[in-house]
């Protein structure tokens, strides 16, 4: 899949996952069902990855992977890339 990020949980890898097999826009609820997290996890670890700007949120509250994401999926962007944006 893609590099480790030492700030990223094994849900967020989950979550890149769904969003690389599935474009779509998804509540945290259903990305949750269907990767088998819970909802509050799921929507904590949503929060993260769109601060870090690998997901976006529309006005209606679902989320789908941003540009950064998909590049990062892609190998474009090293992992140590975005282990600098946390800091």
């Amino acid at each position: 899949m893609v590099e480790r990020v030492r700030w990223m949980s094994p849900i967020d890898y989950e979550i890149l996952l769904f969003f690389e097999e599935h474009d779509i826009r998804v509540t945290p609820k259903v990305l949750g069902a269907n990767i088998d997290y819970d909802r509050q996890y799921t929507s904590k670890r949503c929060r993260k990855l769109l601060e870090e700007g690998i997901l976006e949120k529309d006005d209606s509250g679902l989320y789908h992977l941003s540009e950064k994401g998909r590049a990062f999926l892609a190998g474009e962007i090293d992992a140590n890339e975005l282990e600098k944006a946390d800091k």
